[in-house]
């Protein structure tokens, strides 16, 4: 089955031309040499990118392999500067990076809805000949092309943005937890890679709180070298606030499952580290005596929180939803006093 989740796609954009200058004279009935009035061209359109928080893929761009902005008019005669070519504005999802395609340069990102950056400029209008009159030259007549625009291949690479992070190898029990703790419906199996894109679920916590979770497809060893499906899902990983580590109580140690995954994560990129980490031991279910659990506890890593869960029977999980909570609090950044700002637009 083809999915319709997409976070990368490759786009030729073009800028418009600036309109040329017009050389044009002023004649009139009772005036039958008047002077230069050419007037000055219309910018080229820009090529926008845009981001619009009820797109979550980039599915709408797949087939659009080009996207060209219009042309500025010419400008006329009586100083009439022509028309400017409308812009072309490009919707994508929040976390969208747009990289120039041969050099890898980062153009633009857009994370707030609404936010817009303008990727390529148009060309601006070429300049009439009204401007080049001097007291030599009473009759130019010559006046300025427009610019011509950018023509440019760009990549749209999506990173998801979520509050928590789901990490863990595959068939850790990511996709069960998602499901009961939020409305998404992942799907779920008992083989490896059953989720093949990312999947966000809202959760639902005290006070009328709440917080975005997303399920990443799992990660397997050397992940960050491009093994399996490599960093493609390594990068949404980026976004996340929060990274919960998802260990099932059945893997051989929980602490070198852990160290794994960590190393996955600091070979893809070293400041992933810097994030708040809490691990979760999920399929306690499947534990099956006392000495089992105390060996399960004495490998978690000592300095990181943990909770024990079991996604089936409903255990665990309102003490997750508090370590989440108080994971993202310490996650983040004080808050900026803004009054003022305030008070100086209210004297102004």
């Amino acid at each position: 089955m083809t999915s319709n989740f997409i976070d990368y796609v490759k786009i030729n954009i073009r800028s418009g031309h600036g309109g040329a200058g017009s050389t044009h004279f002023r004649r009139e009935k009772h005036v039958p040499k008047g002077g230069p009035d050419g007037g000055d061209g219309g910018r080229g359109g820009h090529i926008i990118l845009k981001a619009n928080a009820q797109h979550w893929t980039l599915l709408h761009l797949k087939y659009q392999k080009h996207i060209f902005a219009k042309n500025g008019n010419g400008g006329e005669g009586g100083r009439r500067t022509g028309a400017q070519g409308q812009d072309m504005i490009i919707e994508v999802p929040l976390g969208t990076i747009a990289r120039h395609a041969e050099t890898g340069e980062v153009l633009a990102e857009v994370t707030k809805d609404g936010e817009q950056v303008i990727l390529l400029q148009g060309g601006r209008g070429g300049l009439g000949n009204v401007h080049f009159k001097t007291s030599t030259n009473q009759a130019p007549h010559h006046s300025q092309p427009g610019e011509p625009g950018e023509d440019i291949w760009v990549i749209l690479e999506l990173k998801v943005l979520a509050d928590v992070g789901l990490v863990g190898f595959p068939n850790a029990g990511k996709s069960t937890l998602l499901s009961v703790l939020s409305a998404a419906k992942p799907e779920i199996a008992d083989y490896p890679f059953t989720t093949l894109v990312p999947n966000l679920g809202v959760v639902s916590y005290h006070d009328f709180k709440s917080f975005i979770m997303a399920d990443i497809p799992g990660i397997i060893e050397g992940a960050a070298e491009g093994k399996g499906l490599g960093t493609r899902f390594l990068r949404h990983i980026e976004r996340n606030s929060i990274l919960l580590f998802l260990i099932p109580s059945t893997a051989e140690n929980i602490n070198d499952e852990y160290q794994i995954l960590l190393n996955e994560l600091k070979t893809y990129n070293p400041a992933l580290l810097d994030k708040e980490r809490i691990i979760a031991i999920s399929k306690t279910d499947l534990i099956e005596s006392e000495e089992d659990h105390a060996r399960i506890i004495s490998e978690i890593p000592a300095d990181l929180p943990y909770v024990m869960i079991s996604s089936v029977m409903q255990q665990g999980l309102g003490a997750l939803k508090d370590l989440i909570w108080q994971s993202l609090q310490a996650a983040q950044p004080p808050a900026i006093d803004e009054a003022p700002e305030a008070d100086t637009q209210a004297e102004a």
